[in-house]
């Protein structure tokens, strides 16, 4: 199954089925959860990178303990939509991925998510080594939260809209 839309991803889903989110960096990668009704996302442990087999064991023994139905990736597309290495990097990871699972994984542009983030951990007052700590998993955070919104507004995420 590999890729799928927003909108494709909005009919696959089932009612109480979570997603997570990730923000795949070159060190580490942020995680996030959304609760069953897909409403809200929550920050992660962040997982340190080592090589892809690792990461991908891991990432998946985290969607069967937390019994995810499939993953919001961040792209970084740069700020004038071009693409880059790091989006070169990220759809080359999901080709890999796709090879291991058949968990869908959508694509969600994640530009300023970590700026984002970092504005939300400094209002927070959390000090500098811990924003370090958590950033990724915030990122990650703002990256799902933003697919969970436009869940909701397709009004396909197991709610009525009269709700």
């Amino acid at each position: 199954m590999a890729t799928l839309t927003i909108e494709e991803l909005a009919d696959f889903l089932q009612t109480g089925q979570a997603i997570a989110g990730l923000d795949l960096g070159t060190k580490t990668i942020g995680l996030a959860m959304s609760d069953l009704s897909r409403r809200f996302a929550t920050p992660r442990p962040v997982i340190k990178r080592i090589k892809f087999t690792p990461d991908a064991q891991t990432l998946l023994e985290f969607a069967q303990r937390e019994k995810v139905a499939a993953f919001i990736i961040g792209l970084p597309v740069n700020m004038d939509g071009s693409s880059g290495p790091r989006v070169q990097a990220t759809r080359a990871f999901v080709r890999a991925m796709s090879e291991k699972t058949d968990m869908p994984f959508v694509y969600w542009d994640e530009r300023l998510s970590t700026v984002a983030a970092e504005r939300a951990l400094l209002e927070m007052d959390v000090s500098r080594a811990k924003r370090a700590e958590r950033i990724d998993s915030a990122a990650a955070s703002f990256i799902l939260q933003g697919a969970l919104d436009r869940l909701s507004a397709l009004g396909r995420d197991g709610t009525s809209v009269e709700d």
